[in-house]
């Protein structure tokens, strides 16, 4: 999670797609992603919660609140990610409702 926040904030759209599950890769967004990593300025990111995602586990959840600039007001963005490991390495599912279901 850390490093996809981090991808936004360096603009590193390339990482981003290649974090992303491989079946998702195909439509991903590079131009709207990049419009909103470069149209906001990037404050904090506070990891609220962990489920799983340990070395053996082969998905896992983050709870978190990233913060940011928007047209000068500041906003956060509070999601419940999925993620999935494939071949040792951990990829960006989708975002779930808070509750996990």
């Amino acid at each position: 999670m850390r490093s996809r926040y981090s991808a936004y904030v360096l603009h590193e759209i390339d990482y981003l797609r290649q974090t992303l599950w491989p079946a998702y890769q195909p439509n991903f967004d590079a131009f709207g992603t990049a419009q909103w990593a470069y149209n906001n300025h990037w404050t904090g990111l506070k990891i609220l919660a962990c489920d799983k995602g340990g070395k053996e586990d082969r998905k896992g959840s983050v709870l978190f609140e990233a913060s940011y600039l928007a047209t000068g007001i500041l906003q956060t963005h509070r999601e419940l990610s999925l993620f999935r490991k494939k071949s040792g390495r951990w990829y960006y599912v989708e975002a779930l409702p808070e509750d996990g279901k």
